[in-house]
Formats: C-alpha cells, sequence, structure tokens
C-alpha cells in the first residue's frame, strides 16, 4: 500500500451553516474537528473538500479494525445483497447463532471464559445498566463502588458510577455510590483496595457492603491510567472475599485495544460481569454486550430489553471480526505496531513529558507540561497538519492516541511524525 507525499493543509473556510441551523448544541466532536467528512479507509478519514486525515481517534475506540474493513466489508455485503434479516430483536436468527458461535470459539473458550452472552441495546451504557442492575437483583443489594476518573456512560445509572461531576449535573440516580481513588490518578498512587478494605470491615465507616464493584482495566477518559496486575489480582480477591460482584468495562479497552482481546487478561482474574461495546460490533456498526456468569442469569424474560438489541449487521460485523483474531497475519502486525507504540512512548518520556497506556493506547499528559492549553494547541495543530487525537484527563490536559490494531507501520509513523512535532512545536 503506498502513501502520498505529505502536504500540509490549507484551512478553508467550510459552511457549516446547516448543522448550525439544525443540530442541537450538544455536538462535540465536529467543534474540535471543524471540516465535513466524506469518506473513509483503513486509517485515513477524507473531508468532503479533498484533505485527508490520519485517524488516531478512531470513533473513541469504535473502531479498532479502522475504517471500512475489507474483511468485515464483504461479509456485510454479501449478507445485504442475500436480503439477510436486519432487525430482529431477540429472536433466533442465522446472523446471531453464527456470532455467538465464533465468539464462543475465538474469544470465551481459549480464555477459559465460562460466560453467557447478554446482547442489549446500541450503546455501552446499556451494557452497564443491565451490569448493575444484574449484580443488584442477584445480591439483593443496592450499592455500588466505583473509581475517580471512572467514566461508564450518560444515562442516569451510569452516570451514576461515573466520577466527572460536570457530566453528573445532567442527574444520576438509583444506586447507592461510594467513589474511592483509582490505583493512580492526578494525585499520585493510592492504595484503593486497602482502603476498601478498611470501609467494609469497619461497621462504623458509614458504608454497607455493596453488591458491585465497577472497574476499567484501563482508565481512559480519566486520562489514561492503567491498573497493575497486581492491583487487579488484589481486587479480585477482595470482591470474592465479601461475596461482592466484580464488574469489568471493557468498553473502551476491550477487543484487543491493549494488545490482547480483554484488558484484564494481563491481570490473570476471571471477573463476575464484563461489559463490551464499541469495536464489538466490528465495523463501527452498534452492538453492546454483557458477559456473566452462568450463575448470575437469573433474568426474567424481557426484564431488560430494548428495540436494537439484535442489531443482524453488528452480529454479522463482529463474527468477520472475531474471525480476524483467528489470522496470524492480524495477531502479527498488531504485535509490530504495539511495540512500534511503545517505542515512541518511551522516547517522548525520556523528555518533558509523563506518557502511559498499553498496547494500541496511549496517554501523553502534559498536566506538567503546559496543562490543557498546550494540549489544545497540540490537538490543534496536529488537525491542521492531517492528524486526528482526541484529549482526556480531569482537565484535557492528556493527549489521547488511539490508531486502528491494523494499521501499517508508514501510516503509523507518519501520524506520530505529526504529533511529535506539534508536541515539539507548541
Amino acid at each position: 500500500m503506498t502513501i502520498a507525499p505529505f502536504v500540509p493543509h490549507v484551512a478553508k473556510a467550510v459552511d457549516f451553516t446547516v448543522f448550525d441551523d439544525l443540530e442541537s448544541e450538544v455536538r462535540v466532536y465536529c467543534r474540535k474537528f471543524p471540516v465535513v467528512f466524506h469518506r473513509a479507509k483503513g486509517a485515513e478519514l477524507y473531508a468532503a473538500d479533498g484533505r485527508m486525515f490520519i485517524d488516531f481517534f478512531c470513533g473513541a475506540a469504535a473502531l479498532n479494525y479502522g475504517h471500512n474493513n475489507d474483511f468485515i466489508k464483504r461479509r456485510i455485503t454479501e449478507y445485504l445483497a442475500a436480503d439477510g434479516l436486519v432487525q430482529g430483536l431477540d429472536m433466533y436468527t442465522v446472523a446471531k447463532r453464527d456470532f455467538l458461535t465464533t465468539f464462543a470459539e475465538t474469544v470465551l473458550r481459549p480464555h477459559d471464559l465460562d460466560y453467557k452472552v447478554q446482547c442489549c441495546g446500541p450503546t455501552g451504557t446499556d451494557a452497564v445498566e443491565a451490569a448493575l442492575k444484574l449484580a443488584c437483583k442477584v445480591t439483593g443489594r443496592r450499592g455500588v463502588i466505583a473509581f475517580s476518573g471512572a467514566y461508564h456512560g450518560l444515562s442516569r445509572g451510569s452516570l451514576a458510577v461515573t466520577g466527572e461531576r460536570q457530566l453528573r449535573r445532567g442527574g444520576t440516580g438509583g444506586y447507592d455510590v461510594t467513589f474511592v481513588p483509582y490505583e493512580d490518578g492526578p494525585g499520585g498512587p493510592f492504595d484503593s483496595v486497602a482502603y476498601i478494605d478498611r470501609l467494609l470491615t469497619d461497621p462504623s465507616s458509614g458504608v454497607d457492603l455493596p453488591a458491585a464493584v465497577i472497574v476499567e482495566p484501563m482508565q481512559m477518559r480519566g486520562g489514561v491510567y492503567p491498573a497493575s496486575g497486581d492491583w487487579l489480582r488484589r481486587l479480585r480477591e477482595l470482591t470474592e472475599r465479601y461475596g461482592v460482584l466484580l464488574i469489568c468495562d471493557e468498553i473502551q479497552v476491550g477487543c484487543g485495544r491493549t494488545g490482547t482481546y480483554f484488558c484484564f487478561e494481563h491481570a490473570r482474574i476471571t471477573p463476575d460481569i464484563v461489559t463490551v461495546a464499541k469495536s464489538v460490533g466490528g465495523y463501527g456498526l452498534p452492538m453492546s454486550l454483557v458477559l456473566l456468569r452462568r450463575e448470575l442469569d437469573i433474568w426474567e424474560p424481557g426484564e431488560h430489553s430494548g428495540t436494537f438489541q439484535g442489531n443482524q449487521l453488528a452480529f454479522v460485523a463482529a463474527t468477520a471480526a472475531c474471525e480476524l483474531w483467528r489470522q496470524p497475519k492480524f495477531r502479527t502486525d498488531l504485535a509490530v505496531a504495539v511495540r512500534r507504540l511503545g517505542r515512541f512512548g518511551r522516547e517522548l518520556s525520556t523528555a518533558d513529558f509523563t506518557v502511559r497506556g498499553a498496547g494500541m493506547a496511549l496517554g501523553i499528559d502534559l498536566s506538567d507540561a503546559g496543562g490543557p492549553g498546550r494540549a489544545a494547541r497540540v490537538q490543534r495543530l496536529a488537525f491542521d497538519n492531517g492528524l486526528i487525537v482526541e484529549l482526556c484527563g480531569r482537565h484535557e490536559d492528556v493527549i489521547k492516541v488511539l490508531p486502528p490494531l491494523n494499521i501499517d507501520i508508514p501510516r503509523l509513523d507518519r501520524g506520530l511524525d505529526v504529533l511529535r512535532d506539534a508536541l515539539r512545536t507548541t
């Protein structure tokens, strides 16, 4: 695959009239990337005016396999050409059968995970809502322990376990939530497992025994903070000791983003419940799942349902995405890209930056090197030179780098060069 010579972008006037006139003010990403996108392929996005951008955002990790992946697209187009069922609610379908079979053979059984699969609504927050509801139903308790810096979604239950104050103003409800510091954060390391143990041991702590602890094995929106294997193992041991369910939120870090299919794999633990969404849909198609231990599946029929829990095109795409993981070349190319991105991170960490991450997720923390102002300038300069990156962290002072898992090394290097230059220039 050839790459055209790099040509700096020339800012052009773009007409956003129809968007400003008709679309709600709630929109976010278009304000950061003010261009009208038209088509995309692999790691590249193309604007209607012909400009090309390398995509290190990937739909907030919903496009781990890149844009319009040929292998997955072929399966989708063949299914549509054969008039395959598109809307199936939760009925039995060939597409769902193929997905469940392939997912079990490719993901669950190789990892010795004896989970049932609950198909939820179209987005990750619905999986979180289902997981929390189920934990409370199973245990008969209403409490949940969550972590500072956490992000689990924007519906009311998911917001209740999300730490960000500004988002929580939209309203939370339904659960008694106790927040404790994550293993690491802007305030430095903290032994949160010992703290939880102390809360649950002390009959006067004011914290009742919860139904669940919900945790991201690597916090992304909070600033790209990976949990250590030791910390996750201690958390797993503690929840087992107290009879509390452990929910791992793999919505943004799962499906290979950290180099293995699940982020929690490196800790060698088995959560009670796992939420998966974003790239599980394979092609950017809406899909979310709850994976749960068999004995926890005490749902009554229809107790948690949704019109679009049976997105058949997402099943087809997700099946094809699972099959990619069976291909030696895919796994080899991913390992090469992980090493290359890791080397870039190590190079930066020797300079003026704190760098964190795992696999194909990197966070460049500028909180002590110019703060949110500099991060915003880096993001804009990168955009002006053909690279899209997102910001995260408490004050949007961390540059979040999420290339496609299957990006070719020349494109990866070009994007990293643009980012390096933007960091040096600002």
